[in-house]
């Protein structure tokens, strides 16, 4: 019995695009590891972004960053 557990960011996921994550997610274990779908668990979690970081920064901070990188490049 699969468990897909996916976490993103809260910034606006539909409805219909989790419709859509939960149908990819368990047709991909349904065709890799050939598992009955009606036994497939997909759960999405939605973090609010203060909660989230990586690189040992917040995500607006590394968001913030990376927003200036783009821009300068385009420069």
């Amino acid at each position: 019995m699969p468990y897909i557990n996916i976490q993103v960011t809260r910034e606006g996921v539909t409805r219909e695009q989790k419709a859509e994550l939960i149908k990819g997610a368990t047709d991909l274990v349904v065709r890799v590891l050939h598992k009955d779908p009606a036994a497939t668990f997909v759960v999405i979690e939605e973090i609010d972004t203060d909660n989230w970081g990586w690189g040992g920064n917040p995500s607006q901070t590394y968001a913030r960053g990376n927003a200036e990188r783009v821009a300068i490049s385009r420069s």
